[in-house]
């Protein structure tokens, strides 16, 4: 039974409703609003289903009308009219109302009245009867079957018989054996011998001997040929030395075998960084540009070619004739093809559609997001009616470059340095967490953030949480000595901007965790960045402690550290991680991912394909880019200089 079917514009005009449950009239208004937001609003109209709490949404778009058609169900039904339904009013609706859309436009929309309630029954108990009169598939009888064709005597296996197939083959290949001349002489030479030792017996005695009998002959023949086998191997002479077990350690020539030197244990304590050796290095190599603005985080800029003459080829419609010199046919050919006089169909977008989901898999874009991405547009473009002087191509790529804009703009802008002093109000620590697979820059753009947040006048405390890894702890401390140096107290009015609380390996990284917020909270820190251990996404145990992390400390916000080579891989990343976090975790809602870190954007040139795949996927904004070697290399994310690099040829 249907929950509701409506039928409203594009500008978001109501223009009928049927409630098939009864409540209150707002009952469909939710789910609408949320297909809204998260659908149509976002460009993700892929797929024709929407799940939104206990409700399953399908919707048909009508885009030369700029209609919306949704109806509502509950998740557990199988309802197997809906798709023929929606396309039955969708159709019914058009033609009953055309005149009024056509001639009237918007003020039809605004002064039309639409009753369709007795059409539409009408349709449903059509499509409900179609559906019943459907038979079910029948299962095959006996007869049907491959095994009723066997016969019994195929079926049975005498024990020491071989099954016809080997034993022609086995023939076969004697009968090439003897074909051969030369094999041929050579096979009774070699059996000569063997047969003077064990002359062949007599056709009688053959008759006359027991199966045992043959067994046990078979067996001493076995065992006499294995006693002459052992009598050669003990004639070869032994080797004089013997290898020595073991492996011994190899010593490098400019290596330094005191292990003294490489200890770093005890070099500093939490809250105290006098003890830590202090480092002479030169400033440029960390902060790179000196004439940038102090705290400024920077747009992600990318070169886009001014001359584009192979962005014009691209445009061009293959399926038009190219125009001929001097010719009028052709001239007037490419005006017919270039005006506008009738709607887009699938069958003019697919060569198009092709060729773009080509160019974007090639570009790092996960195959299943292109897929979807096509689709949409697909459905956003299908039965529009194109302008004057456009090609089919150009409309596409048009559409799918304002698709890609849209979904990397982020549905709530996430901003911590707001998000921080608001915490500085309420006296408390606003508290990060990195998570992420392994080897993608964790520890190294949480540095970067460190840096970025000192500048703005932040203190920060950063918690050591990978107890796995070796020489993690020791990564930060390095991180946290040339932080110092190059913000020193004095600076800051004798404040120390950036501590380490570590408690070595091996220990519990929640623990760690609550430890150095509390230690935050009284030291009066305004940042805790919480660094974690890397896991991959599979990993059962390694996942579930992240997910008792994430819930028993509540961090303001937890960031996905991804980095930008990866294609298919980020989807399942972001997936398993989400759904890790939503299995594992012991709040009654979860705390899932807030934002994306994406790291290693300098290694891909225009390969940033993974960027929308993320998004896509997730619908989690991209908080920071990561880009080169310095600390300064931080950057955010500019929607439309991502998508210039993605769409160039």
């Amino acid at each position: 039974m249907l929950d509701f079917f409506t039928i409203f514009s594009k500008g978001g005009l109501v223009l009928w409703c049927f409630q098939g449950v009864r409540g209150p009239a707002a009952a469909c208004t939710a789910p609408v609003n949320a297909l809204i937001r998260s659908v149509l609003l976002q460009e993700r109209g892929g797929n024709n289903s929407f799940n939104h709490e206990a409700l399953t949404l399908k919707y048909k778009l009508d885009n030369q009308f700029e209609l919306v058609f949704v109806v509502g169900f509950q998740k557990i039904l199988t309802l197997t009219y809906v798709d023929k339904l929606i396309d039955d009013v969708h159709k019914e609706f058009r033609d009953k109302y055309r005149n009024e859309f056509q001639q009237k436009g918007t003020l039809g929309l605004l002064n039309g009245t639409f009753d369709f309630k007795e059409d539409f029954l009408h349709l449903l108990r059509e499509a409900e009867e179609s559906s019943k009169i459907r038979a079910p598939t029948a299962m095959k009888t006996f007869e049907q079957s491959l095994k009723s064709q066997k016969t019994v005597k195929s079926m049975i296996e005498t024990r020491g018989e071989k099954p016809k197939e080997k034993a022609k083959n086995k023939k076969n290949k004697g009968s090439k054996k003897e074909t051969s001349g030369t094999e041929a002489a050579i096979v009774p030479s070699k059996a000569a011998p063997d047969a003077k030792q064990n002359p062949p017996a007599a056709t009688g005695d053959r008759e006359e001997l027991t199966k045992d009998e043959i067994l046990q002959k078979n067996r001493e023949e076995f065992f006499k040929k294995r006693l002459k086998g052992g009598e050669k191997s003990n004639k070869s002479p032994k080797p004089e030395t013997q290898k020595e077990k073991g492996k011994k350690p190899r010593v490098w020539e400019l290596g330094n075998s005191n292990a003294k030197v490489l200890d770093y244990s005890n070099s500093t304590t939490n809250g105290n960084t006098d003890t830590c050796p202090t480092e002479e290095y030169d400033p440029d190599m960390a902060l790179g540009d000196r004439d940038r603005e102090p705290g400024r985080l920077y747009d992600l800029e990318y070169e886009s070619d001014e001359e584009e003459p192979e962005d014009e080829k691209v445009i061009q419609n293959p399926s038009q004739p190219r125009a001929k010199k001097g010719g009028l046919g052709g001239m007037f050919g490419m005006l017919k093809g270039l005006v506008g006089s009738k709607s887009l169909t699938r069958e003019d977008m697919d060569s198009v559609l092709e060729k773009m989901k080509d160019h974007l898999i090639t570009k790092n874009v996960a195959a299943d997001i292109t897929v979807q991405l096509c689709e949409s547009v697909a459905k956003k473009l299908e039965g529009k009616v194109m302008g004057t002087f456009t090609t089919v191509t150009s409309t596409v790529k048009q559409a799918l470059q304002e698709s890609l804009v849209q979904i990397l703009q982020p549905q709530r802008r996430v901003d911590m340095l707001r998000d921080v002093m608001d915490a500085q109000r309420h006296r408390r620590p606003y508290v990060v967490t990195f998570c992420g697979v392994n080897g993608v820059g964790k520890s190294t753009n949480l540095a970067k953030i460190s840096f970025w947040l000192i500048e703005n006048g932040f203190s920060v405390l950063i918690a050591a949480c990978d107890t796995f890894r070796a020489g993690a702890v020791e990564q930060l401390r390095t991180h946290t000595r040339r932080l110092n140096a190059l913000h020193p107290p004095e600076s800051h009015g004798g404040r120390t901007m950036v501590q380490l609380y570590e408690k070595g390996y091996g220990k519990d990284a929640a623990g760690i965790a609550m430890e150095a917020i509390s230690y935050a909270r009284n030291q009066g820190f305004d940042v805790v960045l919480v660094d974690t251990a890397g896991r991959m996404q599979d990993n059962a145990p390694l996942m579930t402690a992240l997910a008792k992390l994430i819930a028993v400390n509540t961090p303001d916000l937890v960031l996905f550290v991804g980095e930008a080579l990866v294609g298919n891989e980020a989807v399942d990343q972001l997936v398993k991680f989400n759904k890790a976090l939503a299995d594992h975790s012991m709040a009654q809602t979860p705390r899932l991912i807030d934002g994306i870190v994406l790291t290693k954007f300098d290694t891909i040139d225009d390969k940033v394909g993974a960027a929308i795949s993320m998004t896509y996927i997730t619908s989690k904004p991209i908080v920071f880019v990561g880009t080169g070697q310095t600390y300064c290399d931080l950057r955010s994310l500019n929607a439309k200089a991502v998508v210039t690099a993605l769409m160039k040829a």
